[in-house]
Protein backbone atom coordinates (compact mmCIF):
# COMPACT_ATOMS: atom_id res chain seq x y z
CA UNK A 1 0.00 0.00 0.00
CA UNK A 2 1.21 4.01 -0.69
CA UNK A 3 2.50 5.81 1.73
CA UNK A 4 0.19 8.36 2.80
CA UNK A 5 1.62 12.23 2.78
CA UNK A 6 0.10 14.91 4.36
CA UNK A 7 0.38 18.39 2.85
CA UNK A 8 -1.94 21.62 2.97
CA UNK A 9 -4.36 22.84 0.54
CA UNK A 10 -6.15 25.53 0.50
CA UNK A 11 -9.62 25.67 0.00
CA UNK A 12 -10.11 28.78 -2.07
CA UNK A 13 -7.58 28.16 -5.05
CA UNK A 14 -6.70 24.44 -4.27
CA UNK A 15 -2.55 25.20 -4.25
CA UNK A 16 -0.41 22.93 -2.28
CA UNK A 17 1.93 23.61 0.75
CA UNK A 18 4.45 21.52 2.70
CA UNK A 19 4.20 23.59 5.26
CA UNK A 20 1.07 25.37 7.42
CA UNK A 21 0.79 29.13 7.04
CA UNK A 22 -1.41 31.83 7.91
CA UNK A 23 -1.72 32.77 3.70
CA UNK A 24 -1.63 31.42 0.59
CA UNK A 25 1.15 31.96 -1.06
CA UNK A 26 -0.63 31.76 -4.39
CA UNK A 27 -3.87 33.52 -3.90
CA UNK A 28 -2.89 35.44 -0.73
CA UNK A 29 -5.93 34.39 1.15
CA UNK A 30 -6.07 34.41 4.62
CA UNK A 31 -6.36 31.35 6.69
CA UNK A 32 -7.49 29.00 4.17
CA UNK A 33 -4.79 26.30 4.32
CA UNK A 34 -6.12 22.99 5.51
CA UNK A 35 -4.36 20.04 6.34
CA UNK A 36 -4.99 16.84 3.81
CA UNK A 37 -3.17 13.71 3.16
CA UNK A 38 -2.83 12.11 0.03
CA UNK A 39 -1.23 9.00 -1.35
CA UNK A 40 0.80 7.92 -4.63
CA UNK A 41 -1.55 6.38 -6.79
CA UNK A 42 -0.24 2.87 -7.89
CA UNK A 43 0.85 2.68 -11.28
CA UNK A 44 -1.80 0.90 -13.75
CA UNK A 45 -2.07 0.03 -16.93
CA UNK A 46 -3.79 2.71 -18.83
CA UNK A 47 -4.93 2.60 -22.29
CA UNK A 48 -3.24 4.29 -24.86
CA UNK A 49 -5.30 7.24 -26.65
CA UNK A 50 -4.16 8.20 -29.93
CA UNK A 51 -4.54 11.57 -32.35
CA UNK A 52 -7.89 12.56 -34.47
CA UNK A 53 -7.57 14.94 -37.48
CA UNK A 54 -10.34 17.78 -37.20
CA UNK A 55 -11.85 15.77 -40.47
CA UNK A 56 -12.33 12.49 -39.15
CA UNK A 57 -14.66 13.73 -36.17
CA UNK A 58 -18.15 12.25 -36.87
CA UNK A 59 -20.83 14.54 -38.74
CA UNK A 60 -22.48 15.31 -35.56
CA UNK A 61 -20.07 17.13 -33.70
CA UNK A 62 -23.11 20.10 -33.20
CA UNK A 63 -25.32 17.62 -31.92
CA UNK A 64 -27.69 18.81 -28.58
CA UNK A 65 -30.19 16.85 -26.56
CA UNK A 66 -32.98 18.90 -25.54
CA UNK A 67 -34.35 18.45 -22.46
CA UNK A 68 -37.79 18.87 -20.91
CA UNK A 69 -37.61 22.83 -20.68
CA UNK A 70 -37.10 25.19 -23.16
CA UNK A 71 -35.84 28.05 -20.42
CA UNK A 72 -33.11 25.13 -19.37
CA UNK A 73 -31.75 24.91 -22.63
CA UNK A 74 -31.37 28.28 -23.51
CA UNK A 75 -29.04 28.60 -20.13
CA UNK A 76 -27.37 25.91 -21.46
CA UNK A 77 -26.93 27.55 -24.92
CA UNK A 78 -28.95 25.43 -26.91
CA UNK A 79 -29.45 22.22 -25.25
CA UNK A 80 -27.04 19.48 -23.68
CA UNK A 81 -24.03 19.05 -25.42
CA UNK A 82 -22.98 15.08 -25.00
CA UNK A 83 -19.79 14.74 -22.86
CA UNK A 84 -20.21 17.78 -21.04
CA UNK A 85 -20.25 18.33 -17.53
CA UNK A 86 -22.76 20.77 -16.15
CA UNK A 87 -22.10 21.71 -12.40
CA UNK A 88 -25.62 23.40 -10.51
CA UNK A 89 -25.26 25.08 -7.16
CA UNK A 90 -27.62 26.67 -4.78
CA UNK A 91 -29.27 27.43 -1.31
CA UNK A 92 -30.77 24.54 0.47
CA UNK A 93 -34.47 23.61 -0.56
CA UNK A 94 -34.39 25.87 -3.50
CA UNK A 95 -34.78 23.08 -5.80
CA UNK A 96 -31.56 21.51 -7.47
CA UNK A 97 -32.53 17.67 -7.07
CA UNK A 98 -36.11 18.34 -8.08
CA UNK A 99 -35.06 20.25 -11.65
CA UNK A 100 -32.54 17.28 -12.15
CA UNK A 101 -35.02 14.66 -12.19
CA UNK A 102 -37.45 16.38 -14.34
CA UNK A 103 -34.79 17.17 -16.79
CA UNK A 104 -33.58 13.58 -16.19
CA UNK A 105 -37.05 12.35 -16.99
CA UNK A 106 -37.61 14.77 -20.23
CA UNK A 107 -34.08 12.82 -21.60
CA UNK A 108 -34.42 9.77 -20.87
CA UNK A 109 -37.28 9.67 -23.58
CA UNK A 110 -34.55 9.14 -25.99
CA UNK A 111 -31.44 8.33 -23.77
CA UNK A 112 -30.47 6.23 -21.21
CA UNK A 113 -30.30 8.39 -17.39
CA UNK A 114 -28.05 7.25 -15.01
CA UNK A 115 -29.14 8.82 -11.37
CA UNK A 116 -26.84 8.63 -8.75
CA UNK A 117 -27.38 10.01 -5.09
CA UNK A 118 -25.42 9.99 -2.44
CA UNK A 119 -27.55 12.00 0.04
CA UNK A 120 -30.87 10.38 -0.77
CA UNK A 121 -32.28 6.59 -0.25
CA UNK A 122 -34.00 4.95 -3.29
CA UNK A 123 -37.27 5.04 -2.10
CA UNK A 124 -36.91 8.66 -1.08
CA UNK A 125 -36.10 9.14 -5.20
CA UNK A 126 -39.18 7.28 -5.85
CA UNK A 127 -41.85 9.29 -3.89
CA UNK A 128 -40.43 12.59 -5.31
CA UNK A 129 -40.79 10.99 -8.71
CA UNK A 130 -44.63 10.06 -7.84
CA UNK A 131 -45.07 13.28 -6.29
CA UNK A 132 -43.87 14.86 -9.05
CA UNK A 133 -45.77 12.87 -11.85
CA UNK A 134 -42.62 11.89 -13.78
CA UNK A 135 -42.78 8.77 -16.04
CA UNK A 136 -39.83 7.74 -15.45
CA UNK A 137 -39.99 4.11 -14.37
CA UNK A 138 -36.68 2.96 -16.61
CA UNK A 139 -34.53 5.36 -14.83
CA UNK A 140 -31.46 3.72 -13.78
CA UNK A 141 -31.03 4.53 -9.86
CA UNK A 142 -28.09 4.74 -7.79
CA UNK A 143 -27.58 5.13 -4.16
CA UNK A 144 -23.46 5.47 -3.47
CA UNK A 145 -20.93 7.61 -2.11
CA UNK A 146 -18.18 5.66 -4.08
CA UNK A 147 -16.82 7.44 -7.39
CA UNK A 148 -15.26 4.67 -8.82
CA UNK A 149 -18.69 2.56 -8.60
CA UNK A 150 -20.99 5.44 -10.02
CA UNK A 151 -18.94 5.44 -12.94
CA UNK A 152 -18.63 2.01 -13.32
CA UNK A 153 -22.11 1.46 -12.79
CA UNK A 154 -22.86 4.19 -15.49
CA UNK A 155 -20.65 2.24 -18.00
CA UNK A 156 -22.62 -0.47 -17.59
CA UNK A 157 -25.68 0.31 -17.87
CA UNK A 158 -24.56 2.43 -21.29
CA UNK A 159 -25.96 5.63 -19.98
CA UNK A 160 -25.45 8.79 -21.93
CA UNK A 161 -26.46 11.33 -19.06
CA UNK A 162 -25.38 11.17 -15.46
CA UNK A 163 -26.82 13.07 -12.50
CA UNK A 164 -24.36 12.84 -9.59
CA UNK A 165 -26.47 14.21 -6.27
CA UNK A 166 -24.16 15.67 -4.92
CA UNK A 167 -20.27 16.12 -5.47
CA UNK A 168 -19.81 16.61 -1.85
CA UNK A 169 -21.13 13.58 -0.86
CA UNK A 170 -18.73 11.65 -3.35
CA UNK A 171 -15.55 9.87 -2.40
CA UNK A 172 -12.39 8.16 -3.53
CA UNK A 173 -10.73 4.65 -2.37
CA UNK A 174 -7.30 5.81 -3.39
CA UNK A 175 -7.52 8.85 -0.74
CA UNK A 176 -7.94 8.65 2.91
CA UNK A 177 -9.54 12.06 3.82
CA UNK A 178 -13.33 13.06 4.53
CA UNK A 179 -15.65 12.93 2.10
CA UNK A 180 -16.34 17.20 1.13
CA UNK A 181 -12.54 17.67 1.32
CA UNK A 182 -10.17 19.66 -0.94
CA UNK A 183 -8.27 16.71 -1.76
CA UNK A 184 -11.73 14.78 -2.41
CA UNK A 185 -13.07 17.30 -4.62
CA UNK A 186 -10.31 17.53 -7.28
CA UNK A 187 -10.24 14.10 -7.15
CA UNK A 188 -13.56 12.93 -7.83
CA UNK A 189 -14.39 16.10 -10.49
CA UNK A 190 -10.88 14.95 -12.12
CA UNK A 191 -12.24 11.73 -12.76
CA UNK A 192 -16.08 12.68 -13.41
CA UNK A 193 -14.37 15.00 -16.42
CA UNK A 194 -12.42 12.29 -17.86
CA UNK A 195 -15.26 9.29 -18.18
CA UNK A 196 -17.43 12.02 -19.46
CA UNK A 197 -14.77 13.11 -22.25
CA UNK A 198 -13.77 9.86 -22.87
CA UNK A 199 -17.53 7.78 -22.32
CA UNK A 200 -19.02 11.21 -24.22
CA UNK A 201 -21.31 10.75 -21.80
CA UNK A 202 -23.04 14.44 -20.51
CA UNK A 203 -22.73 14.72 -16.57
CA UNK A 204 -24.78 16.96 -14.29
CA UNK A 205 -23.58 17.47 -11.05
CA UNK A 206 -24.92 19.18 -7.86
CA UNK A 207 -22.70 21.39 -5.84
CA UNK A 208 -23.16 23.06 -2.08
CA UNK A 209 -23.01 26.45 -1.40
CA UNK A 210 -20.84 27.84 0.74
CA UNK A 211 -23.05 31.34 3.17
CA UNK A 212 -22.11 33.73 1.03
CA UNK A 213 -23.29 31.92 -2.24
CA UNK A 214 -20.12 30.64 -3.97
CA UNK A 215 -20.10 26.43 -4.62
CA UNK A 216 -18.26 25.27 -1.45
CA UNK A 217 -14.88 23.77 -2.48
CA UNK A 218 -11.82 24.98 -4.13
CA UNK A 219 -12.45 26.95 -7.44
CA UNK A 220 -10.57 24.92 -9.16
CA UNK A 221 -13.59 22.72 -9.64
CA UNK A 222 -15.37 25.46 -11.80
CA UNK A 223 -12.48 25.81 -14.21
CA UNK A 224 -12.13 22.05 -14.62
CA UNK A 225 -15.87 21.77 -15.43
CA UNK A 226 -17.95 23.01 -18.51
CA UNK A 227 -21.01 24.56 -17.21
CA UNK A 228 -21.77 26.50 -13.97
CA UNK A 229 -25.27 27.02 -12.94
CA UNK A 230 -26.20 28.89 -10.34
CA UNK A 231 -30.37 28.93 -9.03
CA UNK A 232 -31.04 32.57 -7.88
CA UNK A 233 -34.57 32.20 -5.56
CA UNK A 234 -35.74 35.33 -3.32
CA UNK A 235 -38.03 33.50 -0.54
CA UNK A 236 -40.82 35.99 -1.36
CA UNK A 237 -41.11 35.56 -5.13
CA UNK A 238 -42.27 32.31 -6.38
CA UNK A 239 -40.62 32.47 -9.25
CA UNK A 240 -36.70 30.93 -9.40
CA UNK A 241 -33.57 32.10 -11.81
CA UNK A 242 -31.17 30.32 -13.07
CA UNK A 243 -28.09 31.91 -14.65
CA UNK A 244 -24.82 30.76 -16.11
CA UNK A 245 -21.56 31.96 -14.73
CA UNK A 246 -19.61 29.70 -17.09
CA UNK A 247 -20.34 28.05 -20.30
CA UNK A 248 -17.93 26.65 -23.08
CA UNK A 249 -20.81 26.12 -25.20
CA UNK A 250 -23.13 29.11 -25.24
CA UNK A 251 -23.26 32.69 -23.64
CA UNK A 252 -22.35 33.23 -20.07
CA UNK A 253 -24.64 35.02 -18.18
CA UNK A 254 -27.57 33.15 -19.74
CA UNK A 255 -30.70 33.39 -17.71
CA UNK A 256 -33.73 31.23 -17.68
CA UNK A 257 -37.00 31.64 -15.23
CA UNK A 258 -38.95 29.07 -13.58
CA UNK A 259 -41.75 28.95 -11.37
CA UNK A 260 -42.21 26.59 -8.88
CA UNK A 261 -45.69 24.71 -8.51
CA UNK A 262 -47.35 21.21 -6.26
CA UNK A 263 -46.02 19.67 -9.56
CA UNK A 264 -42.43 20.65 -9.44
CA UNK A 265 -40.73 23.33 -11.96
CA UNK A 266 -42.68 24.50 -14.84
CA UNK A 267 -40.93 27.57 -17.26
CA UNK A 268 -41.97 30.81 -17.75
CA UNK A 269 -42.19 31.88 -21.49
CA UNK A 270 -42.36 35.50 -21.09
CA UNK A 271 -40.29 36.65 -18.57
CA UNK A 272 -41.15 40.32 -19.04
CA UNK A 273 -44.17 39.73 -18.09
CA UNK A 274 -43.41 38.75 -14.27
CA UNK A 275 -41.44 41.63 -14.10
CA UNK A 276 -43.66 44.49 -14.74
CA UNK A 277 -46.23 45.69 -12.63
CA UNK A 278 -49.16 47.32 -15.25
CA UNK A 279 -50.69 48.84 -12.32
CA UNK A 280 -47.56 50.66 -10.50
CA UNK A 281 -45.59 51.84 -14.09
CA UNK A 282 -48.01 55.10 -14.01
CA UNK A 283 -47.31 55.67 -10.35
CA UNK A 284 -44.63 58.63 -9.14
CA UNK A 285 -40.91 56.97 -8.85
CA UNK A 286 -41.71 54.08 -11.69
CA UNK A 287 -39.67 53.63 -14.91
CA UNK A 288 -39.49 51.00 -17.38
CA UNK A 289 -36.37 49.66 -18.62
CA UNK A 290 -35.00 47.28 -20.91
CA UNK A 291 -32.53 44.83 -19.53
CA UNK A 292 -30.14 42.53 -21.70
CA UNK A 293 -29.87 38.92 -20.29
CA UNK A 294 -27.45 36.67 -21.65
CA UNK A 295 -28.73 36.78 -25.18
CA UNK A 296 -32.39 37.94 -24.52
CA UNK A 297 -34.09 41.50 -23.66
CA UNK A 298 -36.29 41.40 -20.41
CA UNK A 299 -38.21 44.61 -19.82
CA UNK A 300 -38.10 45.08 -15.95
CA UNK A 301 -39.53 47.78 -13.82
CA UNK A 302 -37.41 50.09 -11.57
CA UNK A 303 -38.46 52.27 -8.98
CA UNK A 304 -37.64 54.48 -6.63
CA UNK A 305 -38.65 56.14 -3.22
CA UNK A 306 -37.20 59.52 -2.50
CA UNK A 307 -37.96 60.84 1.46
CA UNK A 308 -36.97 63.23 3.71
CA UNK A 309 -34.46 62.32 5.67
CA UNK A 310 -34.21 62.06 9.42
CA UNK A 311 -30.79 61.94 10.30
CA UNK A 312 -27.47 63.61 9.12
CA UNK A 313 -26.62 60.81 7.59
CA UNK A 314 -29.03 60.17 4.35
CA UNK A 315 -29.85 56.15 3.32
CA UNK A 316 -28.64 55.19 0.04
CA UNK A 317 -30.25 51.60 -0.29
CA UNK A 318 -30.59 49.58 -3.53
CA UNK A 319 -32.07 46.30 -4.06
CA UNK A 320 -31.46 44.68 -7.61
CA UNK A 321 -28.70 47.63 -8.52
CA UNK A 322 -25.67 48.41 -7.51
CA UNK A 323 -25.65 50.39 -4.34
CA UNK A 324 -21.67 51.97 -4.78
CA UNK A 325 -22.99 52.83 -8.62
CA UNK A 326 -26.22 54.73 -6.62
CA UNK A 327 -24.02 56.58 -4.92
CA UNK A 328 -22.29 57.60 -7.94
CA UNK A 329 -25.26 58.35 -10.32
CA UNK A 330 -26.99 60.68 -7.30
CA UNK A 331 -23.77 62.71 -7.63
CA UNK A 332 -24.15 63.01 -11.42
CA UNK A 333 -27.81 64.16 -10.94
CA UNK A 334 -27.43 66.76 -8.39
CA UNK A 335 -24.72 67.94 -10.80
CA UNK A 336 -25.98 67.82 -13.88
CA UNK A 337 -29.99 67.65 -13.33
CA UNK A 338 -29.99 70.61 -10.68
CA UNK A 339 -31.98 67.87 -8.21
CA UNK A 340 -30.87 68.86 -4.65
CA UNK A 341 -30.61 65.22 -2.97
CA UNK A 342 -28.01 64.81 -0.93
CA UNK A 343 -30.29 65.07 2.15
CA UNK A 344 -32.77 62.84 1.15
CA UNK A 345 -32.94 59.64 1.73
CA UNK A 346 -33.29 57.52 -1.74
CA UNK A 347 -34.33 53.57 -2.33
CA UNK A 348 -34.32 51.34 -5.27
CA UNK A 349 -35.86 48.66 -5.94
CA UNK A 350 -35.95 46.29 -8.61
CA UNK A 351 -39.44 44.58 -9.35
CA UNK A 352 -39.34 40.79 -9.43
CA UNK A 353 -36.14 40.06 -7.57
CA UNK A 354 -34.52 40.46 -10.45
CA UNK A 355 -30.20 41.09 -9.91
CA UNK A 356 -28.99 43.74 -13.14
CA UNK A 357 -25.19 44.09 -12.99
CA UNK A 358 -25.32 46.32 -16.44
CA UNK A 359 -25.09 50.56 -16.74
CA UNK A 360 -28.11 50.51 -19.36
CA UNK A 361 -30.33 50.93 -16.10
CA UNK A 362 -28.51 53.92 -15.10
CA UNK A 363 -31.00 56.62 -17.04
CA UNK A 364 -34.42 54.37 -16.20
CA UNK A 365 -32.84 54.26 -12.38
CA UNK A 366 -32.02 58.72 -12.10
CA UNK A 367 -35.66 58.96 -14.05
CA UNK A 368 -37.03 57.38 -11.20
CA UNK A 369 -35.54 59.21 -8.61
CA UNK A 370 -36.46 62.32 -10.33
CA UNK A 371 -39.78 60.99 -10.91
CA UNK A 372 -40.26 60.27 -7.11
CA UNK A 373 -38.44 63.48 -5.75
CA UNK A 374 -41.08 65.43 -7.78
CA UNK A 375 -44.11 63.44 -7.60
CA UNK A 376 -44.89 63.23 -11.05
CA UNK A 377 -45.12 59.95 -12.94
CA UNK A 378 -43.66 59.22 -15.87
CA UNK A 379 -45.69 59.61 -19.11
CA UNK A 380 -47.64 56.26 -19.74
CA UNK A 381 -46.15 53.13 -21.91
CA UNK A 382 -42.50 55.08 -21.34
CA UNK A 383 -39.88 53.01 -21.48
CA UNK A 384 -35.81 53.86 -21.36
CA UNK A 385 -32.59 53.24 -21.02
CA UNK A 386 -28.82 54.10 -21.25
CA UNK A 387 -25.56 54.68 -19.56
CA UNK A 388 -24.57 57.73 -17.81
CA UNK A 389 -20.85 59.54 -17.60
CA UNK A 390 -19.82 61.36 -14.39
CA UNK A 391 -19.99 64.65 -17.38
CA UNK A 392 -23.75 63.80 -17.49
CA UNK A 393 -23.21 62.27 -20.84
CA UNK A 394 -25.56 59.82 -22.21
CA UNK A 395 -23.71 56.89 -23.42
CA UNK A 396 -24.89 53.88 -25.58
CA UNK A 397 -25.25 50.89 -24.60
CA UNK A 398 -25.13 47.17 -26.69
CA UNK A 399 -28.03 45.44 -28.45
CA UNK A 400 -29.77 48.94 -28.72
CA UNK A 401 -31.62 48.08 -31.77
CA UNK A 402 -32.81 44.67 -29.87
CA UNK A 403 -33.87 46.37 -26.97
CA UNK A 404 -36.37 48.98 -28.76
CA UNK A 405 -38.08 46.13 -30.87
CA UNK A 406 -38.72 44.05 -27.86
CA UNK A 407 -40.12 47.30 -26.03
CA UNK A 408 -42.28 47.68 -29.51
CA UNK A 409 -43.58 44.13 -28.89
CA UNK A 410 -44.89 44.93 -25.63
CA UNK A 411 -46.94 47.43 -26.69
CA UNK A 412 -44.69 50.94 -25.13
CA UNK A 413 -45.60 54.02 -27.52
CA UNK A 414 -42.42 55.98 -26.58
CA UNK A 415 -38.59 55.43 -25.83
CA UNK A 416 -35.70 57.49 -24.26
CA UNK A 417 -32.55 56.26 -25.32
CA UNK A 418 -28.72 57.44 -26.07
CA UNK A 419 -28.45 59.32 -29.69
CA UNK A 420 -25.86 56.30 -30.58
CA UNK A 421 -28.89 53.84 -30.08
CA UNK A 422 -31.53 55.78 -31.67
CA UNK A 423 -32.55 52.79 -35.45
CA UNK A 424 -32.15 54.19 -38.78
CA UNK A 425 -35.84 53.16 -38.65
CA UNK A 426 -38.11 52.75 -35.65
CA UNK A 427 -40.96 50.53 -35.20
CA UNK A 428 -43.91 51.18 -35.76
CA UNK A 429 -45.94 53.04 -33.22
CA UNK A 430 -42.98 53.60 -31.48
CA UNK A 431 -41.34 57.36 -30.93
CA UNK A 432 -37.92 57.12 -30.50
CA UNK A 433 -36.56 60.02 -28.61
CA UNK A 434 -32.29 60.20 -28.96
CA UNK A 435 -30.74 62.14 -26.06
CA UNK A 436 -27.24 63.15 -25.62
CA UNK A 437 -27.12 64.72 -22.16
CA UNK A 438 -29.16 64.07 -18.71
CA UNK A 439 -30.84 67.70 -18.88
CA UNK A 440 -32.28 67.02 -22.10
CA UNK A 441 -33.74 62.94 -20.91
CA UNK A 442 -35.31 64.89 -17.82
CA UNK A 443 -37.01 67.66 -20.50
CA UNK A 444 -37.93 64.71 -22.76
CA UNK A 445 -39.30 62.86 -19.90
CA UNK A 446 -42.05 65.48 -18.86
Amino acid sequence: MAKAKKAYVCIECGAHSVKWAGQCPDCSAWNTLEATTFSTPVASSRPEISTHRLDELPDDVEQRYATAFGEFDRVLGGGLVPGAVVLLGGDPGVGKSTLLQQVSAGLMKDLPVCYATGEESLRQIGQRSLRLGLDAAAMNLLADTSIENVLEQASRCKAKVLVIDSIQTMTSEHLPSAPGSVAQLRESVGRIVQFAKQQDVSVFVIGHVTKEGAIAGPRVVEHMVDTVLYFESDPASRYTLIRSVKNRFGASGEMGVFAMTQNGFREVSNPSAIFLSRDSVNEPGSVVSVAWEGSRSLLVEIQALVADGNSNYPKRLAHGVDQNRLALLLAVLQRHGDLAVADEDVFVNVVGGLRIAETAVDLPTLLAIASSFRDRACPERLVCFGEIGLAGEIRPVRFGTERIAAAAKQGFTQAIVPVGNVPKRAPEGLNVIGVRRLSEALDAAW
